[in-house]
């Protein structure tokens, strides 16, 4: 249970009388910093624990999902430093690419410039000027959180090292046969001027138009109908259901596709859902990913009629007019033709837009670079279901298991100018030459590099390695290698986790990038709406941290993270937490001013009184609960078990049961002050992890030893004492009791009543003067009148409350409240009495009259006992 840390008497400290966050958080983390707390030894013999940063945007700023994730890393891996693992918590940040390059334009703008006025490399050069500058502000602001990184290897996905790691993998996929080049059909973002990821996709319902269309003419026609009338201008085909008995005398003709004056074929394919709509469904395989697929197989031609700017480009009236421009006109064109036989307006559709600009996003047939997913994707999911990898929580895995077997080939090219440049060459004759980052590219007239970069995901899938040096066998890569637990949000398992699993599987001879993959939820506001700036609910967690301190931020956040769930939070809920650091503070400050000390052995079981040896007991007990709910990553539990064992045990009534004992001096109050230290010693340990500022200042000036971050966890010494937690919970029941009734009776907390007390024959004997001083009760003297008698835990209290209450007055106040409460009993059981009411009341409503039926039954049983105990007469 002792810290054996070497230890000699110091004088201790006094504390101020009030916590002051502000004061303590910014100097004490750089002291830990400058100590190297934080660092990781590659050459150490102890045994590993490394954890990853999810690495935040470079263009990012700390947001209270960040302060959440990193809240609870911090927790693990303070812990495990704390008992004795050598620990990496990896720091990083991601070069980010759309999101940095559409910062740096924007800057550019205010200029009156874009990016193609500087050219790719001088642009390429103003966005590292601007990272230097004015990227990675999210690092301080990790720093007054307490995240507890080795600074001295934080890594950026663009760096010279982890380039060779993604120019290194990407020849060894090309080589492999599992990245090829294709045109196929991706997300394109007209504003952005790029393909961009599933990730970076945003589905809102918009209001649009759906109009149904006549093709062809008389018995040779099908109505068709669509949300994007602008792209029939490139359809090649009009696909049916097979079975579909109403088109089958169509199927292999041609029917005239309007305004074209083309004519396109009428195809069976199982895909067209004979039940929705009209049944047949119009086929424009270059701007529609099913149709994409229906043209493959019926080997259609793509044609392409919207450029990367989102502009019509086929000849004719339509040419150059924007898309939406495009659509009115188009249908306007239709009607005059009498073609349009139905129009829906407005037309609630989801639709696609770029998570960074908002502009709509345009499926568009383009030729870019891939990833063959599928030997990868199995192997990501057979170390799941073979039990290498666990996901916690563990229903989480059908999620994962939906995702990676139903994975399509991954679109890894961009075009932009931000990033791992893909690096291929290619040649004057069609050649194409992958270059490996020890080799030399092709050099001659007419070779030159591809000018797309590699999708963001891309490297930040190789971060459990490549932050370590690889492809280089280094020190770190053999100790740190794979990761303990990767800690991240369910929101990017499928991109983020899923990306690591196959590039660690592939990079590193079929050996997971993690053990386990412990998930948590997003944060969401009081009422479990979404955060975000749009809602107005957004917070800045430095605000917060500012006005209550990190440690309450931290406290709060981890007392709301069920693993998975989404957590709730609110300011009142951190001001809570701000008064538990200071309930903390506080508790310490008095049993440092009452010689609370750690110095020497405890002393042995039968020297302590039956407090002493109850709080020592549920001391263990508490180690050993919060153990296992560390290992079981519910960081819920073990806070609020931290919490109420703290607040509720410690401070509430063993220091105040102690008080008693060291008024009384003597061996006694050495014996509770020894073990007050103790208890005091071990729960600031147990606490730390989750609020390391204010009990690495109580615990160093408690102990006089260096830090808490570099101190022994506690370990449960298997004390237990059945026969104290009974007793002491007896006392706790008379105490309770007889508050109750004090405060039910109106009297004042510091109020004193005399009292005789009966405990003989009880373990309550050895306790009255704690129970007298805790309740205010006088020894009964000369005309003590017993005018209310508790029997309570085989004891009986006897007051005599005379001249301290109005006892008619009383009576009169109570017999009022119970009219109220049979009153309100008698309604809510007419309520429920009523057939023809609980028949049409929705369940919410009968829930809320039961828990009124039972809150005016617990009223009349409290009010007529209250009555029963005032004196008669």
């Amino acid at each position: 249970m002792t810290d054996n840390t070497q230890q000699h008497p110091h004088s201790v400290p006094e504390l101020p009388t009030q916590y002051a966050p502000a004061e303590v958080e910014g100097p004490l983390y750089e002291r830990w910093v400058e100590r190297g707390y934080f660092e990781a030894d590659a050459q150490s013999d102890k045994e590993p624990y490394t954890i990853v940063i999810p690495p935040p945007n470079v263009t990012g700023s700390l947001h209270l999902g960040h302060a959440f994730e990193h809240t609870l890393i911090d927790a693990l891996t303070r812990r495990k430093r704390m008992q004795g693992y050598e620990v990496l918590w990896q720091p990083g940040m991601d070069h980010a690419g759309i999101a940095t390059q559409n910062v740096v334009e924007r800057e550019l703008a205010k200029e009156g410039k874009s990016r193609h006025d500087l050219g790719r490399e001088a642009f390429v050069e103003r966005v590292w000027q601007w990272k230097a500058e004015s990227g990675g502000q999210i690092s301080g602001q990790m720093r007054r959180l307490g995240d507890g990184v080795a600074w001295s290897r934080e890594r950026f996905t663009m760096d010279e090292g982890l380039s060779k790691a993604v120019q290194t993998i990407f020849k060894k996929l090309y080589d492999d046969e599992l990245i090829y080049r294709a045109e196929r059909i991706i997300n394109w973002c007209p504003r952005c001027l790029t393909a961009i990821s599933d990730i970076e996709v945003e589905y809102q319902d918009d209001d649009g138009e759906l109009v149904s269309i006549t093709y062809g003419e008389g018995d040779a026609s099908i109505v068709v109908a669509t949300t994007r009338a602008e792209t029939m201008l490139g359809d090649t085909a009009v696909a049916v259901h097979p079975e579909d008995e109403r088109y089958k005398h169509l199927v292999g003709t041609e029917i005239e596709l309007p305004l074209t004056g083309r004519r396109i074929p009428v195809v069976a394919d199982e895909h067209v859902d004979p039940e929705f709509g009209t049944g047949a469904v119009k086929v424009t395989p270059a701007h529609d990913p099913n149709d994409f697929e229906i043209g493959r197989r019926h080997d259609l031609p793509s044609l392409t009629v919207l450029d990367e700017h989102g502009v019509i480009t086929v000849h004719g009236p339509f040419l150059g007019l924007d898309r939406f421009e495009a659509r009115s006109a188009i249908v306007g064109a239709l009607r005059a033709e009498g073609r349009i036989v139905a129009e829906k307006r407005p037309y609630t559709h989801s639709v696609g837009h770029c998570s960074r600009c908002k502009t709509t996003l345009e499926p568009r047939q383009s030729m870019q670079w891939w990833v063959k997913t599928a030997p990868l994707a199995k192997a990501a999911a057979d170390a799941v279901r073979g039990g290498e990898v666990k996901i916690h929580p563990q229903e989480m895995e059908k999620r994962y298991f939906e995702w990676v077997d139903n994975l399509h080939d991954w679109c890894i090219s961009r075009q932009l100018w931000w990033g791992h440049r893909i690096p291929v060459w290619y040649g004057p004759d069609g050649e194409m030459v992958c270059v490996g980052p020890d080799e030399q590219p092709p050099t001659g007239e007419g070779w030159h590099q591809e000018t797309d970069v590699l999708d963001t995901w891309f490297s930040s899938g190789l971060w459990p390695f490549s932050t370590l040096g690889w492809p280089e066998q280094t020190e770190s890569v053999e100790k740190f290698y794979p990761n303990s637990v990767l800690v991240t949000g369910y929101d990017i398992l499928f991109f983020w986790v899923v990306r690591m699993m196959m590039f660690g599987l592939y990079a590193m001879d079929g050996t997971p990038p993690f053990h386990t993959i412990a998930l948590h939820g997003m944060v969401r506001d009081q009422f479990g709406k979404k955060m975000s700036k749009s809602f107005g609910n957004a917070v800045n967690p430095l605000d917060w941290m500012d006005k209550y301190g990190s440690d309450a931020v931290r406290f709060t956040l981890a007392r709301g993270a069920n693993p998975g769930v989404d957590v709730p939070i609110g300011e009142d809920w951190v001001q809570g937490s701000r008064n538990f650091a200071n309930k903390v503070w506080n508790a310490t400050r008095f049993a440092l001013m009452n010689g609370a000390t750690v110095e020497g052995e405890l002393p042995p079981a039968e020297q302590m009184s039956a407090t002493d040896r109850w709080i020592l007991s549920r001391l263990n007990s508490v180690v050993a609960e919060v153990d296992a709910y560390y290992d079981d990553y519910q960081f819920a539990k073990l806070t609020d078990a931290l919490f109420h064992f703290a607040w509720d045990e410690v401070f509430d009534w063993y220091v105040e049961l102690s008080k008693t004992t060291f008024m009384g001096g003597g061996e006694p109050a050495k014996v509770s002050a020894r073990v007050l230290g103790e208890v005091l010693d071990v729960t600031l340990r147990l606490l730390h992890p989750v609020v390391p500022f204010v009990t690495e200042t109580l615990w160093t000036a408690l102990t006089g030893k260096e830090s808490v971050v570099v101190a022994e966890w506690p370990a449960d010494s298997g004390f237990r004492d059945a026969g104290a937690e009974r007793e002491i919970e007896e006392l706790q029941r008379v105490i309770t009791e007889v508050r109750r009734f004090r405060s039910d009776q109106g009297l004042q907390p510091g109020q004193k009543v005399p009292a005789r007390l009966e405990l003989s024959g009880t373990a309550l004997a050895a306790h009255e003067g704690a129970i007298r001083q805790l309740l205010r009760l006088q020894p009964a003297g000369d005309g003590f009148q017993a005018t209310a008698t508790l029997p309570v835990a085989g004891a009986t209290v006897a007051l005599d409350l005379s001249g301290v209450i109005d006892f008619e007055a009383e009576r009169k106040r109570l017999a009022k409240d119970l009219a109220a409460a049979e009153k309100e009993l008698s309604q809510a059981n007419a309520k429920l009495g009523n057939e023809a009411f609980l028949a049409k009341a929705p369940e919410a409503v009968k829930e809320k009259i039961e828990k009124r039926k039972a809150v005016a039954e617990g009223d009349i049983a409290r009010i007529t006992a209250q009555l029963a105990a005032l004196p008669q007469g």
